[in-house]
């Protein structure tokens, strides 16, 4: 049985699916405050619960034999951290904390967390490989690197295994169609454009051109979240068969694409043409962040499928299937 911390929210709900079609028993946690059960496959065992509670935790280690843990559950928002850090840092680093101490009373010894680029801050390098330094800028980023420091710590001291992936910017949404991204507030680039061509939107927003990038524009790395999917599902049987453990992954294409290029890339997907209002840089926002994933390459076997394009494409035919998000109806949750 694995244990999907988070499991319907939006990477979490593609990593159930992928679990569950590989013959995986899932059991899904989360608290619904930013996940969908509609979005949990419905062959996962679903108990809505917080990491914040201990009986909450409690209750599914005791009832369901937990042989690994993929941890998604948290807050991801790095404007919103800003503002909140204690927010942030009690959602993400007391309740992972909550989470590790179950793991030891259980004697669960394999877990992949979820962990970001914002690790990383301002890069000195085009390409980030997972011996840059990690200078978090924002509440957010810092918060992951806190656990990170906890994993190592506990892999020390107690024998635990993990495997952290940094993941880039994970976007699109599942080819069957039936599970996507949906926020609200929705703050993430494509879905914000998306939105906007399809009417739901009134503009898109750039925030700073002033950047030193190739068109002044913030320049990130975009992965498709099925493809992030895949990379879970290799990490975690790299665990579960004792081949790789306490090791750090990059997850990018090791493409960098301007904000400027994706609204261009979403009016030729879309044949649509985008209003865009153009406001100061938000705090917290790094210029550039493009992943050097080669070592996710070589030691998991692991490599992106998906294109730019595919990425978008697949943002828009959800979006336009479902134009309330998950109120618009899904047949293939619980």
């Amino acid at each position: 049985m694995i244990l999907v911390t988070g499991g319907a929210g939006y990477i979490g709900s593609h990593v159930v699916k992928s679990l569950i079609n590989k013959n995986y028993n899932v059991v899904v946690i989360d608290n619904l405050t930013t996940g969908h059960i509609e979005a949990v496959d419905k062959r996962a065992i679903f108990v809505q619960g917080d990491l914040e509670n201990l009986k909450d935790l409690e209750i599914v280690f005791s009832t369901y034999p937990v042989k690994g843990v993929i941890h998604l559950a948290g807050k991801c928002y790095v404007q919103e951290s800003v503002l909140h850090p204690l927010m942030y840092y009690q959602a993400n680093v007391v309740s992972s904390i909550n989470l590790l101490k179950y793991m030891l009373k259980y004697q669960v010894n394999n877990i992949v967390f979820s962990s970001s680029c914002s690790v990383y801050g301002i890069p000195n390098s085009g390409y980030i490989a997972e011996n840059a330094a990690t200078n978090p800028i924002n509440p957010y980023g810092r918060s992951k690197l806190i656990i990170e420091f906890i994993l190592q710590d506990f892999a020390k001291a107690y024998g635990l295994n993990y495997i952290i992936l940094r993941y880039f910017n994970a976007a699109g949404s599942d080819l069957s169609g039936e599970i996507g991204e949906d926020h609200n507030p929705e703050t993430h680039l494509i879905p914000s454009i998306v939105r906007h061509l399809l009417g739901l939107a009134e503009k898109v927003v750039i925030y700073g051109d002033d950047y030193q990038t190739k068109d002044s524009t913030c320049v990130r790395d975009f992965i498709h979240v099925s493809d992030l999917a895949n990379a879970h599902i290799k990490a975690l049987e790299q665990l579960l068969q004792g081949r790789i453990a306490n090791e750090i992954f990059n997850l990018g294409k090791g493409e960098g694409y301007s904000v400027k290029e994706i609204i261009g890339y979403c009016e030729k997907i879309s044949g649509k043409r985008a209003i865009v209002e153009r406001k100061e840089r938000r705090e917290g926002d790094p210029p550039g962040l493009v992943a050097c994933s080669k070592k996710a390459y070589c030691k998991l076997g692991w490599k992106p499928v998906y294109n730019i394009e595919d990425i978008i494409r697949s943002a828009w035919q959800w979006h336009r299937n479902h134009p309330c998000g998950y109120q618009s109806g899904y047949n293939g949750g619980r």
